[in-house]
């Protein structure tokens, strides 16, 4: 994290806390934090996921014409993806058609893998780009799943 500036590691450091602390309410908190903690938990995890896919669009956008059209089309679909998979997930739970918490492991998940998205940018992303995506991955994926277990 080093190699990443100042106000971008400390904001996406930030950007944790409220799932930190819906863990912590989820794990340690009376039985009637447990489906709102749960609730916020999941949509929080959702917005994140659904910036993260506006992330993409913008670098696709920003990518030379050029690469636009030749290499990198795939980046305009990955960028739709994640509001849509957060939607996906979130629908059958508010129907009554599933509980929340495999969709709390689904979201966690796709949050933990989108790294491997992240690495296929290559030079359309900054050179610190993975050096931040990874730990902010990994926690919100880990404290997601965290989340669904508790």
């Amino acid at each position: 994290m080093r190699a990443v500036p100042g106000l971008p590691r400390w904001l996406g450091l930030a950007g944790l806390l409220p799932q930190i602390g819906m863990v912590a309410a989820l794990f340690a908190g009376p039985p009637e934090w447990h489906e709102p903690a749960a609730l916020l938990a999941y949509l929080y995890a959702g917005l994140i996921f659904a910036f993260l896919g506006g992330t993409w669009w913008g670098i696709a956008a920003c990518a030379p014409a050029a690469h636009r059209r030749r290499t990198h089309g795939w980046v305009w679909v990955a960028g739709v993806l994640p509001s849509l998979i957060a939607f996906a997930g979130l629908a059958p739970p508010l129907l009554g058609a599933l509980p929340l918490e495999p969709s709390l492991v689904a979201l966690g998940g796709g949050l933990l893998i989108s790294p491997a998205l992240d690495a296929r940018l290559g030079a359309l992303a900054p050179r610190w780009w993975m050096a931040l995506r990874l730990p902010l991955s990994l926690g919100l994926g880990t404290l997601t799943i965290a989340a669904a277990l508790a």
